[in-house]
């Protein structure tokens, strides 16, 4: 599988700044996602760079390999023809799908951070590092646009791609409610819904296609994190 140039700029830049932060405590310190930090100490970019630490290799390598393994789908499908009245050309075609896939990283990065702001606003020390949100949110654009995909490669029970959305959604709620592990829930919820919302926004088609697909995914989330949104503020 050939891979894109903007999937190789976003590995890299995730390799060297993961990188710097493993051996700079203070540069790791200093851009990693902290309630307090941003809402306290209005250190706003904190939102966005959190998303290119990571904790170790095996963070950053995981994470990584997701987005490679997934980049490619969402690219080559946001770069049909059919998407563009003017765009007859390959080269402006393929460039629409660089620009859709590093849109929806950057997006799903902010909104998984958000999500985890909201939940986390009242623990000033809560904090979070790694890509995460934007792999969740590359995922999910790939299950909107092929939602009947199978997903084998790493997970251990082969299944479509909506079945896996739904389970995975609904886990990442529970994991947010019960603080399973160590483990932004927050920002995995919050990069999905971006990955799944984002595509239908730019192109209303998608949703038109994969309705019942992507209804089955939305409905049950909306349901659980009202409940959840709910729980917060008991």
């Amino acid at each position: 599988m050939n891979i894109a140039i903007i999937t190789i700029i976003i590995i890299a830049i995730n390799v060297i700044v993961s990188m710097k932060g493993f051996n700079d405590p203070g540069f790791f310190n200093r851009y990693k996602f902290q309630t307090g930090a941003v809402l306290n100490g209005k250190q706003y970019d904190r939102i966005l760079t959190s998303g290119f630490l990571h904790v170790d290799f095996t963070h950053l390598i995981f994470n990584m390999l997701t987005l490679y393994f997934f980049a490619n789908v969402v690219i080559q499908y946001f770069s049909a023809p059919s998407y563009f009245v003017y765009g007859t050309a390959g080269v402006v075609n393929m460039t629409m799908g660089y620009i859709m896939f590093a849109v929806v990283f950057l997006l799903s990065i902010l909104g998984g951070n958000f999500l985890a702001l909201f939940f986390q606003r009242d623990n000033p020390y809560y904090s979070a590092v790694g890509a995460s949100g934007g792999v969740s949110g590359v995922l999910f654009a790939a299950i909107a646009a092929y939602p009947d995909m199978t997903l084998g490669l790493m997970f251990i029970i082969p299944m479509p791609g909506w079945v896996f959305g739904i389970l995975y959604l609904g886990y990442s709620v529970y994991g947010m409610q019960k603080q399973l592990g160590n483990i932004g829930h927050e920002a995995h919820l919050g990069g999905a819904i971006v990955g799944l919302i984002a595509p239908i926004i730019f192109y209303p088609e998608i949703f038109t296609v994969n309705k019942l697909y992507i209804l089955g995914m939305l409905i049950p989330i909306a349901v659980l994190l009202v409940l959840a949104i709910k729980s917060s503020r008991k």
